[in-house]
């Protein structure tokens, strides 16, 4: 669900932002859509230019002339406009401009000037202005301008305009985080299921979603994965205890032949109606015997490891007499002092204390000594150490035998797993010994790892978590 309220806040955000830029494009288009319109009131101050630009020349009349230095003749020409000057006296047009439409009149009465004033004069929107003379009047297009003719507005709606339009802007505000949080609250209740539904699956706890609303879909998608899971998981559990059972039997069933074949093996190499060489035959049946038994004890611990059905004694342990009183084992084995191990320790290293199965810690070292021997026929030096660092306790054998290429280096670190490697049986030579040391490694929450020894041969470390008092 801690991906739901950081949807939310991101929503919001984006709502926010939506917000804001819907309010500078409102002002912007408002903006672009009001300078292109004209400005002035209306053409009122143009009326003043043409009020002040005409005047009367030696002879009495009236002659249009520049304001500003702009030709007010050639302005209203342009514009199509037309302009009449009212004499004050009489109320009769005492001059006009070019191209004066022929309905407007040139006799007026005191009401068509309070009707013009304000309105329209034959349908044409006129401005006013005052003159020396009279009343200068310009009329536009019909469709230049718009004019209100009751435009009288409530003083305090216009002296409260900013405050109304605040409070307009907060009303539609409220309003649109209201329909925002009514919206997400029912897509909160809606996706909350499915987003747990969906974190849930990979603990492979049973999923069900109810299977309405808009992501209907979703949620049949989610409970039908769900069920496929639940049905694969219980055929892999079923697989894993057929595979494990079946181990189980074989190993038990192979003892007792195995234990007879061990034991006349024995008693042929001791025999002393047999030859040289028929004793060395026996002594090489006895051997392998031991060899099968040893890959079958093996195979054993590697499936209930592999199923943890191999119960850990772990307690808190020094793991430096653990791993020394393997390596004398060892060494009190090699009569011929075919494997001589070098223990290598630091003295400031006292102990190396963590949380440890002490049979299968010593398991774990065994096979490493064993892989060394095997791969190293002819003989080899092997240096054990323990080094703590970091937290982690560190168990290092190496040897200086035939080492190991870095094509097998790469093939050993990415072996598919010994017990799930069905199609390539080829490959199910080597590993098992190591496999399980790598199995022990990780029940102890720690790791195994290969690498090149710095003597040349082969290098394995177990690292473990150290116990931190």
């Amino acid at each position: 669900m801690k991906s739901i309220p950081k949807l939310i806040r991101r929503f919001f955000s984006v709502l926010l932002i939506s917000l804001f830029l819907i309010l500078f494009l409102n002002f912007a288009l408002l903006y672009l859509v009001t300078a292109r319109s004209r400005a002035n009131a209306g053409g009122w101050d143009m009326a003043d230019k043409v009020s002040a630009a005409l005047i009367k020349n030696e002879n009495g009349q009236y002659i249009l002339g520049t304001n500003e230095g702009q030709d007010m003749g050639q302005i209203l020409k342009t514009g199509n406009t037309w302009a009449i000057l009212i004499d004050k006296n009489n109320l009769e047009v005492t001059w006009h401009s070019e191209d004066l439409p022929s309905e407007i009149p040139l006799k007026y009465d005191i009401n068509m000037i309070s009707f013009l004033s304000r309105a329209y004069l034959k349908d044409y929107p006129t401005t006013t202005s005052n003159h020396s003379d009279g009343l200068i009047v310009l009329g536009f297009p019909k469709d230049r301008y718009w004019k209100h003719i009751y435009n009288t507005f409530d003083y305090q709606i216009i002296a409260n305009a900013p405050k109304l339009l605040w409070l307009f802007l907060t009303v539609n505000l409220f309003l649109i985080l209201f329909i925002y949080l009514t919206v997400t609250t029912k897509l909160l209740k809606t996706l909350g299921p499915i987003v747990d539904g969906i974190q849930t699956l990979p603990d492979g706890q049973e999923v069900y979603i109810k299977e309405i609303g808009l992501f209907s879909e979703i949620a049949q998608a989610i409970n039908r994965t769900s069920e496929k899971l639940r049905t694969q998981e219980r055929k892999l559990r079923k697989q894993e205890q057929a595979r494990a059972n079946w181990i189980a039997g074989v190993s038990h069933d192979i003892r007792t032949p195995l234990s007879m074949i061990m034991g006349y093996a024995g008693q042929l190499e001791d025999s002393p109606a047999l030859n040289q060489e028929q004793h060395e035959k026996a002594a090489v049946i006895q051997q392998q015997s031991i060899r099968m038994k040893n890959l079958i004890n093996d195979l054993n611990l590697a499936s209930k490891l592999e199923y943890n059905m191999q119960p850990l004694h772990t307690e808190l342990s020094d793991i430096i007499p653990i791993i020394r009183q393997t390596v004398v084992d060892f060494m009190n084995l090699d009569v011929e002092n075919k494997f001589p191990i070098d223990w290598e320790i630091d003295e400031s290293l006292t102990m190396c204390m963590a949380l440890a199965d002490k049979e299968l810690l010593k398991r774990a070292v065994s096979n490493l000594i064993i892989n060394a021997q095997v791969h190293n026929p002819q003989g080899c030096i092997l240096h054990i150490s323990v080094i703590y660092q970091d937290e982690i306790c560190s168990i290092l054998v190496e040897d200086d035998g035939i080492g190991i290429s870095e094509e097998q280096l790469l093939a050993l670190k990415n072996t598919p797993h010994y017990m799930l490697c069905d199609s390539n049986t080829n490959g199910q030579r080597h590993g098992l010994g190591l496999m399980i040391v790598r199995q022990i490694a990780q029940a102890h929450g720690g790791t195994l790892e290969f690498d090149h020894g710095k003597n040349g041969g082969f290098l394995a470390v177990i690292r473990i978590p150290a116990f931190l008092s």
